[in-house]
């Protein structure tokens, strides 16, 4: 997760926030930007309202990453219960802020990792 000290600034930070933010523009396309990983894709059709292709994208994905964002799409879908499962899969925390704040993060820890 990402917090706000020290080690969140300079080119780093920098380059983080630019992907993040042309990740966001991209928002504005008709499909995913080619090159992003199964799990960025999938929250891209989640922020654009898509939950069933995003669903479909981790559904069987056995990764901690999947985990997290199939986590994040059933606490969009309410289904508090499935979310924590899939949170403990992820070896994330329970998330219960807001749903916009934690698709953020997601999105910029992802981007991150991706490189």
């Amino acid at each position: 997760m990402m917090t706000n000290n020290a080690r969140d600034t300079g080119p780093a930070a920098s380059d983080r926030a630019t992907k993040l933010d042309v990740f966001n523009k991209s928002l504005s396309g008709d499909a995913p930007p080619s090159g992003l990983t199964p799990v960025l894709s999938a929250l891209w059709w989640a922020k654009k309202g898509d939950w069933d292709a995003a669903h479909r994208i981790v559904m069987d994905d056995g990764g901690r990453d999947a985990a997290w964002v199939h986590a994040y799409l059933h606490r969009v879908e309410g289904d508090l219960g499935n979310a924590a499962y899939w949170y403990a899969r992820a070896g994330q925390p329970t998330d219960r802020g807001a749903l916009d704040a934690e698709w953020s993060v997601i999105v910029a820890e992802l981007l991150r990792r991706a490189r």
